[in-house]
């Protein structure tokens, strides 16, 4: 793929159930979880990489980066002691193609990796997503129950078909986090 190239229909179709590669390490401030990756970010290789998607702007309009990230560039996220994985881990078209199964044993998979990367926070993009991978059929936005030492927090799905949330909205939410994972 080059930087200048757009994918095929055939090309996205062929990056259903490729994986991307978990974005951490021990000790971080926040460890940002979206539902699993698109088509177009599987394609790519990096997380949240579809044209639209807002979670490299709600980040940076939050604070919690100095300038606008580009998905190829989200390994610098650890410099600010931030990282970023899925609940589900294989590529899909939609999340809507999850299984409850699926979800739940990525809910399962990321408490490990919880437990193995010991971050201050947990913050889960999509509370439908939560809900059904922690069992908790009740859950909204903002914090929930810890798991172990570290903190979670559920925010709104940055995909560009949220239409919920603008992104000044979402960068709102993400602010929230921020302000309690750093205090004021």
């Amino acid at each position: 793929m080059s930087p200048a190239s757009r994918p095929t229909r055939a090309d996205l179709l062929a990056s259903a159930d490729r994986t991307l590669p978990t974005i951490a390490a021990p000790g971080l401030r926040v460890l940002f979880c979206g539902i699993n990756p698109g088509l177009y970010s599987a394609w790519t290789g990096h997380h949240f990489a579809r044209p639209g998607n807002r979670f490299w702007p709600a980040l940076h309009r939050s604070g919690f980066t100095p300038r606008q990230l580009a998905p190829a560039e989200q390994l610098e996220l650890l410099t600010w002691g931030l990282g970023v994985t899925n609940v589900v881990e294989r590529a899909s078209a939609t999340a809507a193609e999850l299984s409850p199964a699926e979800l739940q044993a990525g809910g399962e998979r990321l408490v490990a990796d919880v437990e193995r990367y010991d971050p201050a926070w947990l913050a889960v993009l999509g509370v439908t997503a939560y809900r059904a991978a922690f069992h908790r059929p009740k859950a909204t936005f903002g914090e929930q129950e810890p798991i172990g030492a570290t903190r979670v927090w559920v925010l709104p799905n940055p995909s560009g078909l949220n239409a919920h949330f603008t992104l000044a909205r979402l960068a709102e939410r993400f602010a929230e986090l921020r302000s309690a994972a750093t205090g004021p």
